[in-house]
């Protein structure tokens, strides 16, 4: 499986999958940002966010290990680090605005066919592609 669709394939299953399980076994929508929020909120329900998040990270970390794919990650000037915790922390705005992030309204929202949720993903890709296509002419790329 060295085709990189069948990657994105293989993740999207899993994704839909743990989404799936974590609805049908607690009743709860795997949306990361509220699941984050929600352990530096104080919630009294944190062992479950611990491990799904866990669980994110890990599985990620295995699969790169397992499949040669782990590469030693390149140096990053403070420059980029000041504008990569300066983007995070935009995010995380945005996503406390925008009421979830792509996780909860892309992936469990539109297979509940929420229209609210609709309109969320397409308001994120939207500004995301804007976002994107804005630095890479600011960048001269």
């Amino acid at each position: 499986m060295t085709e990189q669709w069948a990657w994105s394939l293989a993740g999207g299953l899993m994704i839909g999958t743990a989404a799936l399980l974590l609805y049908a076994l607690s009743g709860r929508i795997a949306g990361i940002s509220g699941i984050g929020f929600g352990l530096l909120t104080g919630a009294t329900d944190r062992a479950w966010r611990l491990w799904f998040l866990g669980g994110l990270v890990g599985g990620a970390w295995v699969a790169a290990l397992s499949t040669g794919l782990a590469a030693t990650p390149p140096p990053v000037s403070t420059a980029l680090g000041l504008s990569m915790a300066g983007a995070g922390l935009l995010v995380g705005i945005g996503t406390r605005i925008g009421n979830g992030c792509t996780s909860g309204h892309g992936v469990c929202g539109l297979a509940r066919l929420s229209r609210r949720s609709l309109a969320a993903t397409i308001t994120f890709m939207a500004l995301g592609m804007l976002t994107a296509s804005a630095i890479q002419r600011l960048a001269g790329a």
